[in-house]
């Protein structure tokens, strides 16, 4: 599955500058962690209040690695 463009399509739509968003995959030891970029302006937008948007991305996240028996970690950084 194509985790980076999903997660950069799902935040592009959140964010008021798309073009700044930037999702890399890198594989540690057996866990896949995604590392989503965004303008500093955006941060507050990708995290949500109360950290309610961030735990969206992760579930949806979490729901597809699942299928694939991956432990798939995001980062917004």
């Amino acid at each position: 599955m194509d985790y980076e463009r999903n997660r950069r399509s799902n935040c592009k739509a959140i964010v008021d500058n798309p073009n700044e968003v930037v999702v890399t995959e890198r594989q540690e030891g057996r866990n896949l962690v995604i590392e989503l970029k965004v303008a500093p302006e955006d941060k507050t937008r990708v995290i949500g209040k109360g950290g309610r948007v961030a735990d969206s991305i992760r579930s949806i996240v979490n729901a597809t690695s699942t299928k694939e028996n991956k432990r798939v970690y995001v980062k917004i950084v």
